[in-house]
C-alpha cells in the first residue's frame, strides 16, 4: 500500500459522508413538468408486503381463450420476469388451472398513499413482448427507461415453441442442460440470415422481455434448420425457466384482470418504525462500547460502520449501477442488521489485533500494519461463509429459491401468512451486499483512517490504541 499522508482520514470521511448523504436523499432533477431521478433515496424504498401491504390481482385470458396448463405456467414467468425487471422480489405469483387464472400478489409502490391497484396491474397483465436482438446494446428512452437498441433478428410470433432438454451435445462431452428452440418458416428463415452473418463473431444474440434482458448466447455456427439450442450455465429449473419465459413470450391470447384488491401488511403498520427504533438503539450501545473500549479505532469503527449501513440501503435502492435495486422487507433489514453484527466483530478482532500489538512494544506504525494483516485472515473466514450463505439463498447457485419455499412455507414464514421465496431472497440480498460492504469499509476503509489519523501528533499516544504507555 502507497504511503498513507495525514489527509487521508479527511478524505475518506468525507467521501463517506458524501456517499451517505446521497443514499439517503437521492438525487433528482425537476424542471416544471419534467422530472428525473438519478439516484434514488430512502423515500424511493419499495417496501414489502410485510411492512406496508400490497396488491392482490387475479388474471384470466381475454376473450375466453382456454389455456392449457403449460401456457398459463408460460404466463406465469412472464408475470415473475416483469416483476424482477422492477427489482420487486416479495411477490407471490401462481397459477391456478382449475379456474383458468393466475393470482399475483406484490407491494405498493414507494411513496403511494392512495395507491391505484387497478393501474398498476395493467402492466402485468398485457402482452409481453419478446425479441431476439443482435448484440446487447441498449440506449436510454423520452421517459429516461434503458431499452435495447440492437436490431431486432425475431420476434415471439416467429417462435413456434422452446422446451427444456438434458442431452450430450457431442461426443467428447458430457450431459448438460440446455433449451431447445423450434421457429415457424419465418423465423427460420430470419434466423438462418442473422446467424450466418453472427456465426464466429463476438456479437451474441440477445433475448429481451419487454425491457428486460433474459439471455444473451453466442452463434457458433449458421442455423437453417428452423432449430436451435441455447446452451448455458444451466440446471434443470433454470432451463425450464428461460423455455417458459419464450414461450410465454410467444403466447397466443392476452390476459384481462378479473379482480384486484389491496391487501393490509402481514406484520403490522408500526413494525417498520419498531425495527428501526431498536436498531438505532443498538447502534447506539455499540458506539459507546466501541469508544470506551477500543478509543481511537473504535471512533473510526463507528464512522465505518456508518458508510457499511448507508452502503446496505444503497444497495435496496440501486445506487450501484452494475446492480438493481430490491425491495425491503423485515427479513431485508434482518438481513442489514446481521451484516452490521459481522462489521462489528471486523472491527473487535482488529482492535483487539492493535492493542496485541501495541503492548508487545512494537512502534505504533508496525502495530497498526501487522494487526491488519492478521486480523484479516480471521475476518475472511468469518465473513466468506456468510457470502456463500446469501448467494445460495438468492440462488446463485443454481439452488432455487423454492426448494426453501417449500420448506419454509409449512412452517415459521405460514405463521405470518407470508411466502418464503421473498423473505428468503431479500434477506439473502441485504446479507450479501452488506458482507460485501464490510470489507470495504470496516477493513479498508478502517485501515486508511486509524493509519491516517496515527500521523497526527496529538494521536500518536499509545493508550489510544489500548497501550499502557506514551
Amino acid at each position: 500500500m502507497k504511503k498513507i499522508g495525514k489527509s487521508t482520514f479527511f478524505i475518506v470521511v468525507a467521501l463517506i459522508f458524501l456517499f451517505s448523504f446521497t443514499t439517503i436523499v437521492g438525487i433528482d432533477y425537476a424542471f416544471g413538468d419534467t422530472s428525473k431521478t438519478y439516484i434514488k433515496g430512502v423515500d424511493d424504498i419499495r417496501l414489502g408486503i410485510d411492512i406496508k401491504g400490497g396488491v392482490d390481482a387475479t388474471f384470466e385470458p381475454a376473450d375466453d381463450y382456454d389455456a392449457s396448463e403449460d401456457q398459463l405456467k408460460a404466463a406465469t414467468e412472464v408475470i415473475k420476469t416483469r416483476l424482477a425487471s422492477l427489482g420487486i422480489n416479495d411477490s407471490e405469483v401462481y397459477s391456478d388451472k382449475d379456474s383458468n387464472r393466475i393470482i399475483v400478489r406484490f407491494p405498493w409502490q414507494a411513496g403511494e398513499e392512495n395507491f391505484d391497484p387497478k393501474a398498476a396491474v395493467k402492466e402485468l397483465g398485457e402482452m409481453a413482448k419478446l425479441t431476439f436482438r443482435k448484440g446487447t446494446d441498449t440506449t436510454t428512452n423520452e421517459d429516461g427507461e434503458e431499452v435495447p437498441s440492437g436490431e431486432i433478428v425475431l420476434e415471439g410470433s416467429d417462435i413456434e415453441s422452446a422446451a427444456a432438454d438434458y442431452r450430450q451435445m457431442s461426443e467428447t462431452s458430457s450431459p448438460e442442460h440446455l433449451v431447445t428452440l423450434k421457429l415457424n418458416s419465418t423465423g427460420t428463415s430470419k434466423f438462418a440470415t442473422a446467424t450466418a452473418e453472427l456465426a464466429g463473431s463476438s456479437t451474441p444474440i440477445s433475448i429481451w422481455m419487454d425491457n428486460y434482458m433474459i439471455s444473451a448466447p453466442s452463434v457458433n455456427d449458421t442455423i437453417t434448420g428452423g432449430e436451435a439450442v441455447i446452451t448455458g450455465d444451466f440446471d434443470a429449473d433454470s432451463a425450464q425457466k428461460l423455455a417458459d419465459q419464450i414461450n410465454g413470450g410467444a403466447l397466443p391470447f392476452k390476459m384481462n384482470t378479473v379482480s384486484t384488491n389491496t391487501i393490509s401488511p402481514t406484520m403490522g403498520e408500526g413494525s417498520l418504525e419498531a425495527i428501526l427504533l431498536a436498531a438505532a438503539i443498538a447502534f447506539a450501545c455499540i458506539a459507546v462500547y466501541m469508544l470506551v473500549l477500543y478509543k481511537l479505532p473504535g471512533f473510526v469503527a463507528v464512522i465505518a460502520l456508518c458508510g457499511q449501513v448507508a452502503g446496505s440501503i444503497a444497495a435496496v435502492t440501486g445506487w450501484f449501477g452494475f446492480m438493481p435495486g430490491s425491495t425491503l422487507t423485515i427479513p431485508g433489514i434482518a438481513g442489514i442488521i446481521l451484516a452490521v453484527g459481522m462489521g462489528v466483530d471486523a472491527n473487535i478482532i482488529t482492535g483487539e489485533r492493535i492493542k496485541e500489538e501495541v503492548r508487545s512494544g512494537k512502534s505504533l506504525d508496525s502495530a497498526i500494519r501487522i494487526a491488519y494483516k492478521k486480523a484479516f485472515s480471521a475476518i475472511l473466514d468469518g465473513n466468506i461463509t456468510n457470502v456463500f450463505i446469501a448467494a445460495v439463498l438468492m440462488g446463485a447457485f443454481g439452488v432455487p429459491s423454492s426448494f426453501f419455499s417449500k420448506i419454509l412455507n409449512n412452517t415459521i414464514f405460514r405463521m405470518f401468512g407470508a411466502t418464503a421465496e421473498g423473505f428468503v431472497y431479500s434477506f439473502g440480498f441485504t446479507l450479501l451486499a452488506g458482507v460485501v460492504l464490510n470489507f470495504v469499509m470496516g477493513v479498508f476503509a478502517s485501515r486508511l483512517m486509524v493509519t491516517s489519523l496515527s500521523k497526527f501528533k496529538c494521536f500518536k499516544n499509545r493508550k489510544l490504541y489500548g497501550g499502557n504507555e506514551k
